[in-house]
């Protein structure tokens, strides 16, 4: 199932998207799916390794080095 949203663009951004579209024969909607499911990946481990950081900085997460890393796994 797929579904339908709506976001608001700056006239450069959308004036480039329907020239590529016209270009190649795609939708403005493909160009939009193709750039959000290439960058969702990256955009989610952004996040996630900045909630991170930002854990460790408030000492509510700890790290340790790999001898301990690996002993734990081993055991």
């Amino acid at each position: 199932m797929s579904k339908q949203t709506a976001i608001r663009l700056p006239d450069e951004i959308d004036d480039r998207l329907k020239s590529l579209a016209k270009r190649t024969g795609r939708t403005v909607s493909y160009y939009m799916r193709e750039a959000i499911v290439t960058h969702l990946d990256d955009l989610e481990d952004a996040y996630l390794a900045d909630r991170a950081l930002e854990e460790i900085k408030s000492a509510k997460d700890v790290v340790i080095g790999p001898a301990e890393f690996w002993n734990a796994v081993e055991n």
